[in-house]
């Protein structure tokens, strides 16, 4: 199995987690190792000099083997990559808009190498958007990015961590937009892609699937919000006439309790912060942020850039090794599901 791996931007830390994912490929105890080596083999789609720039900035040994479409073990400190030219040099801690075509290049390179099974999994490390932006490119993020390259009308952000997946109704919205944006059009999409992806990607054959109110105890029978009653209610009796395991809406303040969370494979948030806090509060550098919804397996980290980090080699690489076994761990799942 061979895995991508785009670190993002070149400033920030996702170039250090190469660097130091491929020392921990060999060097790591078997069971934190054991994912990388025996079952999959990491490419890294960026510009080789970056890395080894970054390498020799961290002070770590980094041998370069270009992508030979192989995923046989690595000595110790050795790295397959698939090189895109960077523009110009980079310099920790300072983004570039000169990047910003170079940063899209890589990402466009791993996914239509995914497509054609070149890869059988892409994890992104974190962008910064506003060096995108200042480019003169409108880019919004990652996820809406690769629905654009896949054609994917719609598709699902869903964070995950030991105990709970967290999948959004509504993402990155300012939240009076929140309960305009929550149709039954759009709710009936979120709870079908999310309910596939569990069988497809999880390998959960019937996914229980739990789903928040919108406001405040779930509506309180219309004394707090009608959205629940309107919108919310009618949509999940609709799909579970079909067939999906859809329960609730449950209010936010007591889904995530843990007698809750024992028995759903996955909670719906109606927006970002109603789901997410919870989440990061028992993964915190353990989670990773998963899109359902594309013909591709994509996986990232949950953090950003941490521009002020870079090169120092006091980073955290919790969140990228999640990245990766989900990666490894949901595309065995699709392969299993195919045969």
């Amino acid at each position: 199995m061979r895995i991508a791996v785009t670190p993002g931007e070149p400033a920030g830390i996702g170039p250090d987690l190469l660097v130091i994912a491929a020392q921990q490929t060999i060097t790591a105890p078997v069971t934190a190792r054991q994912a990388w080596q025996q079952d999959a083999a990491l490419i890294a789609v960026c510009d080789r000099e970056l890395l080894l720039r970054r390498a020799q900035q961290l002070a770590l040994p980094l041998t370069l083997i270009d992508d030979d479409g192989t995923s046989t073990p690595l000595p110790p400190g050795h790295l397959r990559v698939s090189h895109i030219a960077l523009p110009c040099r980079e310099t920790p801690g300072q983004p570039q808009p000169a990047h910003a075509h170079y940063l899209l290049a890589t990402l466009r390179h791993a996914v239509t190498a995914c497509q054609s099974d070149h890869y059988q999994a892409l994890v992104t490390g974190p962008l910064q958007k506003s060096s995108i932006n200042e480019a003169g490119i409108p880019f919004s993020g990652h996820t809406e990015f690769l629905a654009e390259l896949t054609n994917t009308p719609r598709v699902v952000m869903m964070l995950a961590t030991e105990g709970l997946r967290v999948a959004l109704a509504t993402t990155h919205l300012p939240l009076r937009e929140v309960a305009d944006a929550i149709t039954p059009a759009l709710l009936e999409e979120i709870c079908r892609i999310t309910d596939h992806d569990l069988r497809a990607h999880f390998g959960i054959p019937t996914p229980r699937i739990k789903v928040c109110g919108l406001n405040p105890h779930a509506g309180e029978g219309g004394h707090l919000g009608h959205e629940e009653i309107e919108v919310i209610i009618p949509t999940l009796a609709k799909l579970q006439a079909q067939g999906l395991d859809l329960r609730g809406p449950y209010p936010a303040d007591t889904v995530f309790a843990p007698h809750h969370l024992e028995d759903a494979d996955a909670i719906i948030a109606m927006y970002h912060d109603q789901g997410l806090p919870v989440l990061k509060h028992m993964g915190f550098g353990q989670a990773v942020n998963i899109t359902l919804g594309l013909p591709i397996i994509r996986t990232s980290v949950d953090h950003g850039t941490a521009l002020d980090l870079a090169g120092t080699g006091n980073i955290d690489t919790g969140s990228f090794h999640t990245a990766v076994q989900y990666a490894i761990a949901m595309a065995k799942a699709r392969a299993a599901a195919s045969t």
